[in-house]
């Protein structure tokens, strides 16, 4: 099956599960904390404000290939029905935009890029807090 023909946002939908099940691994492991301590520090990572800043650092860094870009661009310019919560429009195209792009590796089973785009967008948020 070729995954780029799914929906953007069908992609998005798969990449959120994926980075929120990374992301909360990677800070069980770390914080060994209470659980609403775990949901803090994850936001950090999950939220569609930091999503849309990593977005833009890799970006800007010509960190993704022609081919993940165009997956990139789909998922930002993908009409979505729901209202963005918290963030502005712009904001929550960025993050789907990054969420097509996780959802689409999983899905084409590209382990050592996806493995290799999240713990480099871990690696990015902890730069920054």
């Amino acid at each position: 099956m070729d995954f780029k023909l799914l929906s953007p946002l069908t992609l998005a939908y798969m990449g959120d599960a994926v980075l929120d099940q990374f992301v909360r691994g990677h800070i069980i492991l770390k914080h060994q904390s209470k659980p609403n301590r775990l949901h803090q520090e994850a936001k950090r990572f999950v939220s569609a404000k930091s999503q849309a800043q990593t977005l833009e650092e890799l970006l800007a860094d010509d960190w993704f290939t022609e081919s993940e870009l165009a997956i990139i661009k789909r998922g930002r310019n993908a009409k979505s029905h729901t209202k963005a919560k918290n963030t502005d429009i712009q904001t929550y195209r960025k993050s789907s935009g990054l969420e097509a792009l996780i959802g689409y590796l999983h899905l084409a089973q590209e382990t050592d890029r996806i493995i290799e785009l999240l713990y480099e967008i871990v690696n990015r948020v902890e730069k920054r807090c």
